[in-house]
Formats: C-alpha cells, sequence, structure tokens
C-alpha cells in the first residue's frame, strides 16, 4: 500500500513510520524543509516538500497514494504554555482548515482512505460510567476545532471513502516533555491532574497509539477509541509516576483550583473512563494493559 503520512517527526509519527516500512508499505512524509526530509529518509521513507494549507500542491503530492495518515498537530511544548491565550491557535488552524484542505485533496486524487487523529478527551464527564464511541463529547473552548476536523473525515467518507477518526486518550512516553515535567512536580509533592482523585484519567503509550494507526489501515470507516485497557483513577496515575520515579505519593491540587485553570483545566479534571472495546474487536491490542504497566518504563526512559 501506497502511504501518505503528516506529522511524521510528531511522538506517534516517527513510531509509526518505521512500522509502516517493516509491513511493506511505500511511505510518502510530508516535510516543509530539507532537515525533515534527511529524517524521513532515515526512517525508510520519501520526502514530499509540501504546504498543508496549500490545497493545490496537497492534490498533487497525495496523488497515486491509497491512503492518507494525518498526524499533524502543533502542541504546546509545557504544561504552562498550554494555559497561555493563544497556545491552541497553530493547533486549531491544523484542525480547522489544514485538515478539510487535505481531505479535500484526497477525495479529488481519489485516495481511498483517510486517518485522522483526533482527542479522546472531549467526551463529557461520565463518573464511573464506560465511555464508548457513542457518547456526547462536550468540547472546550481550547479543542473545539477537534470536532472541525473529525467533520472533514465524515465529509470523506460521505464522498465513498473510508475515513477513520482515532481519538487518542492521553498520550505518554519517555519522549513526552509533558511527563518529565509531571514527574518533576511529584518529585515536588505535587500531582499535576486537577479534579477529583476518583476520577478516572484514560491514557495510552506513544508505542500502543502507533500500532493502532497501522491498524487503522484496515478499519471499517468509523471513530475509534485508542486507549489502554485499564484506565486508572487520578491518585492511582499519580501515585504510579511517584513510584517510578521514587518519590512519595504527591498531593493533588485542591478541587477550588480547577475553575481557576480555564477550559483546559476543566477538561483534565473530568473523569473519563474511555473504552477500547471497539478497536480490539477490530484487532488491535495495547502492549501495555494500564499505564501501571507503562509509565514506570516510561519514566526510566527519560532523558
Amino acid at each position: 500500500m501506497r502511504v501518505f503520512v503528516t506529522g511524521s517527526t510528531g511522538v506517534i509519527g516517527r513510531r509509526v513510520v518505521p512500522l509502516l516500512a517493516t509491513a511493506g508499505h511505500e511511505v510518502t512524509c510530508a516535510v516543509r524543509s530539507g532537515r525533515q526530509g534527511a529524517a524521513a529518509s532515515k526512517l525508510g521513507a520519501r520526502a514530499a516538500e509540501v504546504d498543508l494549507f496549500d490545497r493545490a500542491r496537497l492534490v498533487e503530492a497525495v496523488a497515486g497514494h491509497d491512503a492518507i495518515i494525518n498526524l499533524a498537530t502543533h502542541m504546546p511544548r509545557s504544561f504552562g504554555r498550554m494555559f497561555l491565550p493563544g497556545a491552541w491557535r497553530q493547533n486549531d488552524r491544523i484542525r480547522g482548515v489544514a485538515v478539510p484542505n487535505l481531505a479535500d485533496a484526497a477525495r479529488v486524487a481519489g485516495v481511498g482512505r483517510f486517518i485522522q487523529e483526533s482527542f479522546a478527551p472531549i467526551y463529557e464527564d461520565r463518573g464511573d460510567d464506560w465511555i464508548d464511541e457513542g457518547a456526547p463529547v462536550q468540547p472546550a473552548h481550547y479543542n473545539r476545532t477537534t470536532l472541525d476536523a473529525e467533520r472533514a473525515v465524515h465529509r470523506f467518507s460521505e464522498a465513498g471513502g473510508v475515513g477513520i477518526v482515532l481519538r487518542f486518550a492521553a498520550l505518554y512516553g519517555p519522549d513526552s516533555s509533558q511527563l518529565g515535567q509531571m514527574v518533576a512536580f511529584v518529585r515536588r509533592g505535587w500531582g499535576l491532574l486537577p479534579g477529583r482523585p476518583s476520577s478516572f484519567f484514560s491514557s495510552v503509550s506513544h508505542d500502543d497509539a502507533a500500532t493502532a494507526v497501522v491498524t487503522a489501515l484496515s478499519l471499517p470507516a468509523g471513530i475509534y477509541n485508542v486507549a489502554d485497557d485499564e484506565p486508572l483513577r487520578h491518585r492511582d496515575f499519580v501515585d504510579t509516576i511517584a513510584r517510578a520515579a521514587g518519590a512519595a505519593p504527591p498531593r493533588l491540587f485542591p478541587e477550588w483550583l480547577t475553575a481557576l485553570g480555564g477550559s483546559l483545566a476543566k477538561t483534565l479534571a473530568r473523569s473519563l473512563r474511555i473504552s477500547n472495546k471497539k478497536l480490539r474487536d477490530n484487532g488491535w491490542s495495547p502492549r501495555y494493559p494500564s499505564a501501571r504497566d507503562g509509565l514506570p518504563l516510561a519514566v526510566a526512559a527519560l532523558p
């Protein structure tokens, strides 16, 4: 299969591309510079210099491919920056403009399959209930364009293609700057998860997210949750980090502070017990069943 990948230098993309190449797929990586092109070559792919906001160029670049995997994002690099005004502006532009551009280019060029990364924490708080793909969503102000991207994929499917939306739970891995910051705060005695200690926090490792993307090359059209088997409660999640870091169990921020953190803090405070059953029923399973299994390895491998 000929596969066109955007976001190939991100934490998921740089795992996905070698997996695709090893499986025998012919991979093209969208890049913005020669330096990124050299990185794509090292991963076993060819490079195509494109601008995701140039629809005409995108049509040329994706022509002849069987599938597009869009992993392009622009996430703030630290927890502190996530709360700053305008921190999510470029990410909004990618989801609200670039994703429809890419989906339209795929349709015009005759690409049969479009796989789009998305965000599972857009679900509304469901307490202790399991959350499947049909559960109500409640995007916050900072991530409202997530649904713009998903609607572009839906239109692609309506036009006759196979559109796949992968709603990733909270991602973690040794190359995550956010995990490094969480460890630093835990060592100072604080756990960076607002809300109730009993709320559920769904996560998935970078490695497991990458295998889910590869699995999506054979999935029926639709939305799929990508999460580990056993979401942990907030208290258990930060305590797992503490044990891995050799630190004492940290304090959690009082619930009343959540309101001061805006829409991002309110989203993190939700209880989200996200089910991966639909994806598991279609052949995927995580290497790490829960963060208890994956976090210690990720923390040990932090720079």
